[in-house]
């Protein structure tokens, strides 16, 4: 979606605050304390962030907040570190992979509740490319961003492989699932 909601300038901070944070957890083990006094004030309000690593084109690493409940720049620093050395599909990163880094942000809107009948009902309102969602039942829960509509570009296959995620069996229905809906503003160190 959009990246209008930060400058470029306001986007390379949030990179930059990622990487940093990543580097002073290879040195010191955790995230990169986050000083409010350095960032715009759009920057240190609640905000609500995935930070997604890749390596030479493959993840790497994927952790975020779906949301806000502290400063956007404590959430950027802390989901990079986890990105990076805490994402259980992924063993921690190592100082040899850290320059083969590649990190994109994403920002998430709130998300709301939706309201549909049926399985066909939920997608026909979902919007290829621009709707992330959030799908619960029971202790079951999954979320994709926007960016995988990229790799799941049909609205089968992306429910499926999100119900998937969530440890459900992709062709499961039920009238106890939820969903919640989302949009988010990406940008990566590819942009700048």
């Amino acid at each position: 979606m959009s990246t209008s909601i930060f400058t470029r300038p306001e986007q390379k901070q949030l990179l930059t605050l990622a990487r940093e944070s990543i580097r002073h957890g290879l040195d010191h083990g955790s995230a990169i304390p986050v000083n409010s006094d350095n960032f715009v004030y759009s920057l240190t309000v609640p905000g609500a962030a995935f930070v997604t690593l890749e390596k030479q084109g493959d993840l790497r690493g994927c952790i975020g907040s779906v949301e806000a409940y502290r400063p956007l720049i404590e959430d950027v620093a802390g989901n990079a570190w986890n990105a990076a050395f805490t994402d259980p599909r992924f063993s921690p990163l190592t100082p040899a992979e850290f320059q083969l880094l590649h990190i994109e942000i994403s920002v998430l809107t709130r998300p709301e509740d939706m309201s549909f009948d049926s399985e066909e009902d939920l997608k026909h309102q979902l919007v290829p490319g621009q709707d992330g969602l959030i799908i619960r039942d029971g202790y079951h829960r999954g979320l994709f961003l926007p960016a995988v509509w990229d790799k799941l570009p049909d609205v089968d296959s992306f429910l499926s492989h999100l119900k998937q995620k969530a440890g459900l069996p992709r062709g499961f229905w039920s009238d106890s699932i939820s969903c919640q809906r989302f949009y988010s503003f990406e940008f990566s160190d590819d942009d700048h």
